[in-house]
């Protein structure tokens, strides 16, 4: 591992424990260079993933940005971190065990609603303006309506 300070491809493991439910490994590393010190995360990649946007350009799937779109949406929501992290990892897991190496960017989309519906209304709605690209206040009321109807009366 390269070390983020001085570049030294010589950098040594000082701990390892497990991360995210044991999902990941987690290590603190030292470079004997510079005296750096920083954290790095392994985690099983089962296939790489592409996203198929709707302009049908394929792009490397990111969990990263994954993990940016649930900050963005949850951003000043009081949700545990726990919790944000089980759901990115859950759709990373979703999307991996479905069989395709391509998914389209609107089933990414959907499932990141869901994981929200289920955090916090809020981001929920949040999430959903930009998602399906909200125009007028009516486009609210009609998710607000979504998340107010019983599961048994669908």
């Amino acid at each position: 591992m390269r070390c983020p300070y001085c570049q030294s491809e010589d950098t040594q493991v000082k701990d390892s424990r497990p991360a995210e439910d044991g999902i990941a490994i987690r290590r603190r590393r030292a470079c004997p260079d510079c005296g750096g010190r920083f954290t790095t995360f392994e985690r099983v990649q089962l296939r790489d993933l592409v996203v198929v946007k709707r302009s049908g350009r394929k792009v490397p799937f990111d969990r990263d940005k994954l993990a940016r779109s649930f900050d963005i949406a949850l951003r000043k929501r009081n949700v545990e971190p726990e919790r944000i992290e089980r759901a990115v990892s859950g759709i990373v897991r979703q999307l991996e065990n479905s069989g395709e190496s391509e998914v389209a960017s609107d089933e990414v989309g959907l499932l990141v609603m869901e994981a929200l519906k289920s955090l916090d209304d809020v981001a929920y709605v949040r999430y959903a303006s930009v998602y399906r690209n909200f125009r007028e206040a009516k486009d609210f009321q009609d998710v607000l309506g979504e998340l107010t109807v019983e599961p048994d009366s669908e």
